[in-house]
């Protein structure tokens, strides 16, 4: 195949034109295979050509990918096995990135725990348990982990959970206590931090219990009476979560009124 001429194109790009067809390529590839100096190329050649075109293609659009924002190891080897390249040039390509610090999981990590601690709601067992999800060296996860600021997680995990005292009003302090228990456990904190919390902040039931039974009495009296309206607010009350033996002393002492 002979090659009539070398075009020079933007964004590091020449267009080979041979006699028949024309080839995309990047200057790489041209000073790699010699071909300024090259009147004609043989099949292994031209297939060298084609395989180290798509290498480079590859490698701008891994390197478009991570401009986006800082990905780990494992993102980047899914990310090329995607573009169906050989191993070796996978390979090649995770190296040359790793020994310009484009990937660098310590910083990925670093970066991570920064984000997942200030911007969201997620407590360090499940920042820990998602880096994980990612193939990330679980010495570098844990060595980071060491470094977060246990009094700004204590802080937001405080936050978190006064806000959720505040929305559940209408619900009896265990039952609170269980729910909120469970979610903030979900959301990756140690149990003992949120019970803390919880204990600080959530008093006696009396106040509460008397509030929504008064207002429940109130509502189904227009349509119950008796021991069918006692029965219907007991009923109530027990799926908030109020123990019976509470709910009884307040009926007990509204009949008395």
């Amino acid at each position: 195949m002979k090659i009539n001429k070398i075009k020079k194109m933007k964004d590091n790009k020449y267009k080979i034109m041979l006699d028949d067809f024309e080839i995309i390529t990047y200057d790489n590839v041209i000073l790699e295979n010699d071909l300024l100096y090259k009147k004609n190329i043989d099949s292994s050649i031209y297939n060298k050509i084609v395989d180290d075109t798509k290498y480079y293609d590859s490698y701008n659009k891994v390197l478009k990918y991570i401009s986006k924002k800082r990905r780990s190891s494992y993102d980047i080897y899914n990310y090329l096995k995607k573009l169906n390249l050989k191993d070796k040039d996978v390979e090649s390509i995770i190296s040359k990135l790793k020994s310009i610090n484009l990937i660098n999981d310590v910083e990925y990590v670093r970066a991570y725990i920064n984000d997942k601690v200030r911007l969201s709601k997620n407590g360090i067992n499940k920042i820990k348990s998602d880096l994980i999800g990612e193939h990330i060296d679980i010495d570098i996860i844990n060595k980071e982990l060491l470094n977060i600021d246990n009094e700004l997680l204590t802080s937001k995990l405080e936050k978190i959970v006064l806000k959720k005292i505040k929305s559940n009003t209408k619900y009896s302090n265990n039952y609170i206590k269980n729910k909120i228990l469970n979610e903030m456990i979900n959301l990756g904190y140690n149990k003992s931090d949120i019970i803390n919390i919880l204990e600080k902040n959530i008093n006696d039931d009396s106040d509460i219990l008397k509030t929504e039974l008064d207002k429940l009495y109130d509502k189904l009296s227009k349509k119950y009476n008796g021991v069918e309206l006692e029965n219907k607010v007991r009923q109530k009350l027990m799926i908030k979560g109020f123990s019976i033996g509470d709910i009884n002393t307040l009926l007990y002492e509204k009949k008395k009124f």
